[in-house]
């Protein structure tokens, strides 16, 4: 059981639950293993942030700890998650580090480690940098003289990133009109930079950060005043990311909202119609739309699912070399490009297609029908939230409603990881129909486990 690691690093209230202190001891503890492992006395290390407050806080403390073993640090500023994870090759680094909480609000903040192949680190490397968190005085490396870690500002290098991801989608965007809504987060100068740069006919809305402003209803995960300008502007599509520029969430030209669903679809098309879709496979999650099911099955796309977590869906791509995959929250993963979801690259390829095909977004966004889906919490037991298929009550009234579903609908359990509860989860075409269905499992469930 990890004490401090989740499944996107370390993250906590700024100052309260991540301080200086543990900030400190990450950069020592990680600095420490990441130099054991490779067998180097200096560890050559890349460090990124987002715009929020306690962004220089928590860096100056996390560099403090991996110059003190000995480690030579490269900030690159204010810049999204995927560039960090590009630079690492790129500048042949053994580390990177992102401090950054993502879509979380601002007073929260995160520091999250990726390996020299830009991957985030595996299970067992966290679980040896929490041991020294713990025991840091075991750590009895105090290197000294020129032995010491040195830090150099290099924000130059966010220009590296641009030209690549400008590389990738060789495309003119010019006449294509485009709203970016850059969550006061990350992405405020680079991706309407890379826009620019394409000839696109650009608006950029959120993209002013004062520190505390980051995902402040803006941004992926709140997408009303997205929706609003590309009706006013007469746009062709909105792009809005979130406050790590590592998630991408669209609006059609009429302001409907695409999620990640819609997106990996008319992605998976796209490559597939290119022959560039290793395996003919998109990499989903069980959360997936049963729409994107069907439509995938429509076009010969294959579908390899995995648990919740973009973690999860990168292992997958990496096992059985695929090279598309992602999570309806709007992670997509281009691993031909990146080992990390990319906000910017997804909306350029995005771009590109509605650029390429001549069509209204909206149209081709009709390739996927989303179903709806209801989602309901039964608080059980936190001992039995794993044991509903033996309860056979359970197991029956699961059973009834798949047969009532009659393949055009679908039942997903899901066992909370971190409360006492079991989500009951139902997708169909009549929405008032798994409302009531949902709320009959999960009372039967309560009942059964509480």
């Amino acid at each position: 059981m990890r004490k401090y690691f989740g499944t996107d690093g370390v993250r906590g209230i700024a100052n309260s639950e991540l301080t200086c202190e543990l900030a400190y001891k990450l950069g020592r503890a990680g600095g420490y293993v990441l130099a054991k492992k490779q067998n180097k006395d200096n560890v050559k290390v890349v460090i990124g942030k987002d715009t929020r407050i306690s962004g220089d806080l928590l860096e100056s403390a996390l560099i403090a700890g991996m110059m003190s073993v000995g480690c030579d640090v490269i900030t690159v500023g204010i810049i999204p998650t995927p560039g960090v994870a590009y630079l690492i090759k790129k500048l042949n680094a053994d580390l990177g580090v992102v401090i950054s909480a993502s879509h979380n609000p601002f007073e929260y903040n995160g520091i999250k480690f990726f390996n020299e192949k830009g991957y985030k680190l595996a299970d067992d490397i966290e679980m040896q940098i929490e041991y020294y968190i713990d025991n840091i005085n075991e750590i009895d490396y105090y290197p000294v003289g020129d032995r010491l870690g040195k830090k150099q500002s290099r924000h130059e290098y966010k220009r590296e990133y641009i030209d690549y991801l400008k590389s990738i989608v060789d495309v003119d965007l010019s006449g294509l009109r485009v709203v970016l809504d850059c969550a006061n987060g990350a992405s405020y100068k680079i991706a309407p930079t890379v826009y620019k740069e394409l000839g696109a006919d650009l608006i950029v809305i959120n993209n002013e950060p004062d520190g505390i402003n980051i995902n402040n209803n803006c941004g992926s995960t709140s997408t009303k005043s997205l929706c609003e300008t590309v009706i006013r502007q007469n746009a062709d599509l909105g792009l809005a990311y979130d406050g790590d520029a590592d998630r991408l969430i669209a609006v059609d030209e009429k302001g409907n909202v695409i999620d990640g669903d819609h997106l990996m679809v008319m992605s998976a098309i796209n490559l597939k119609n290119k022959g560039k879709l290793a395996e003919d496979t998109l990499v989903i999650t069980v959360m997936s739309n049963i729409g994107l099911r069907i439509a995938c099955q429509n076009h010969g796309i294959n579908l390899a699912v995995t648990n919740v977590g973009d973690r999860y869906v990168l292992e997958e791509m990496i096992k059985k070399g695929y090279n598309l995959g992602g999570e309806q929250s709007g992670h997509m993963i281009f691993l031909d490009h990146n080992t990390t979801g990319d906000g910017i690259l997804s909306s350029l390829m995005v771009s590109s297609i509605v650029k390429e095909t001549g069509k209204k977004f909206s149209e081709i966004a009709e390739v996927m029908t989303q179903y709806p889906q209801v989602l309901v919490n039964a608080k059980v037991k936190n001992e039995n939230k794993n044991s509903y298929m033996e309860i056979e009550e359970i197991k029956n009234e699961i059973e009834r409603i798949e047969n009532l579903l009659d393949g055009e609908g679908r039942v997903l359990i899901r066992p909370s990881g971190t409360e006492p509860l079991v989500r009951v989860m139902l997708e169909g075409k009549e929405e008032g129909q798994l409302k009531e269905l949902a709320t009959n499992l999960a009372n039967i469930i309560v009942e059964k486990l509480s």
